[in-house]
């Protein structure tokens, strides 16, 4: 497996961009992007969970109406 190659980094409008290499690619379409020291590390964003979705849904102002629930009746099988 190559762990390393050379690229050449390049302008795309006011970003400074790098193509990434056939054998760099990440699956999906969401990427994590971080500078530490001299380095510049991408990796694959972490899927977010239903609860983390929830969690950035705003909470309801309302009262919501008492649902009848009544207990079910017996049947014989």
């Amino acid at each position: 497996m190559i762990s390393e190659r050379r690229v050449r980094l390049f302008r795309n409008g006011q970003n400074q961009a790098v193509r990434i290499p056939r054998e760099f690619e990440l699956p999906g379409k969401d990427a994590v992007m971080r500078k530490e020291g001299d380095r510049l590390i991408v990796e694959l964003a972490p899927q977010k969970s239903l609860l983390d979705v929830l969690a950035t849904l705003p909470t309801l102002d309302e009262d919501l109406p008492e649902v009848m629930d009544p207990l079910p009746r017996a049947v014989n099988l």
